[in-house]
């Protein structure tokens, strides 16, 4: 007998073309044009794409290179990164206002459970619809929605009527949709492990789900489990309103590839600033400093080392990296340089909220 297990009301915010959007809203002569935000048609990658883009082909951490020659028209723009944490914090307050258990994926992205919530509102749907609303109307952008009841369900539902739509799938749907899915969709199943499924004759969910756990872990280990219960819905996953940040990282991409050591040490100085004012803002110290390295050939290359106490200048980050640097000789000339600090000391300020929902009736829920 399948264990029981909490329905909750799970709704997944995706704004659309989050950077590209923001940009297209702070200058007009970029509204309807197709646009990529980060990268040039030089060098450098796209981190975002408008939709007029997207009907080129142009996609997410695409190189400038190719992305401009999908769509030889694309107008390449600078990310804002302070811009866009501005408008997040402003889609957040509108979360709040409903729920505090939100837990943000990214500045674009967030899960809400809405199963109790400050309006006392039954239906998620309509608390969706309104949400969506509210981040129109207030910061004039759009926002897609998925409805059910776990995360990794209402995730892929947001992805259904995108731009600006949403989809809410039911306790009694749920089973039937996730049939119905190409595995490639399912939580855990990468590039390898899709392939893997494909050669054993598992296309969908339902080609899934005719399968026994023993099989599923014979062939799959410890993840058959979680690919057996996810096709029946079975998510345990809860909305956790406080996520730990474990790195925190500045980089910069050369609109000239460098090999002079000197010329790095400068521009790792200036991203050593950058990773120092980052900490401050957000009140960090850590252990673990990475050098980042691109070459030239786009082979990446990191350099690690773990220190005893905690910290947060630049100059003590600085020295680090040099020390990472001058270990061992360039193979290439590089193009990009970055540093991350992780092992961070947030990990003694965690304040988990744990979701108090408590529910008799599990399959009537009024989505």
């Amino acid at each position: 007998m399948q264990e029981p297990f909490p329905v909750r009301k799970i709704i997944h915010i995706d704004m659309d073309a989050f950077y590209a959007s923001v940009e297209q809203l702070d200058n007009p002569e970029l509204r309807g044009k197709p646009l990529a935000v980060g990268g040039s048609e030089q060098r450098g990658v796209v981190a975002a794409a408008s939709y007029e883009a997207r009907k080129f082909g142009v996609r997410s951490a695409m190189s400038g290179v190719a992305a401009k020659r999908n769509c030889p028209q694309l107008i390449f723009v600078r990310p804002r990164f302070d811009r866009y944490r501005e408008i997040s914090k402003q889609i957040r307050a509108i979360f709040l206002e409903y729920t505090d258990l939100v837990e943000p994926l990214s500045l674009d992205e967030a899960y809400l459970d809405v199963t109790e919530n400050k309006k006392g509102n039954p239906s998620a749907s309509m608390i969706a619809s309104e949400i969506r609303k509210m981040i129109k109307e207030q910061t004039g952008l759009n926002a897609s929605a998925g409805i059910s009841v776990n995360k990794f369900v209402a995730k892929i539902a947001s992805d259904i009527n995108k731009p600006n739509g949403q989809k809410t799938i039911s306790p009694e749907e749920v089973e039937t949709f996730l049939e119905g899915l190409d595995v490639k969709k399912f939580f855990g199943v990468g590039k390898v492990t899709k392939e893997k499924m494909y050669r054993l004759g598992i296309f969908t969910g339902l080609d899934l789900k005719t399968h026994s756990l023993e099989f599923l872990e014979e062939h799959f280990g410890k993840s058959g489990k979680h690919y057996y219960n996810a096709v029946r819905g079975v998510h345990h996953s809860k909305v956790k309103p406080s996520r730990i940040q474990k790195s925190l990282a500045a980089e910069h991409t050369f609109s000239e590839n460098i090999s002079s050591e000197i010329f790095m040490m400068e521009r790792l100085e200036e991203i050593a600033a950058e990773v120092e004012n980052r900490l401050k803002k957000s009140r960090l110290a850590g252990k673990t400093v990475t050098l980042k390295i691109r070459y030239s050939d786009f082979s990446l290359q990191t350099r690690s080392r773990t220190l005893s106490d905690f910290i947060d200048g630049g100059k003590q980050i600085l020295t680090v990296v040099k020390e990472l640097l001058f270990q061992e000789r360039m193979k290439e000339s590089v193009r990009l340089l970055g540093i991350s600090i992780s092992n961070l000391n947030n990990e003694t300020h965690k304040m988990e909220a744990e979701a108090k929902v408590s529910i008799d009736v599990q399959l009537k829920l009024e989505f």
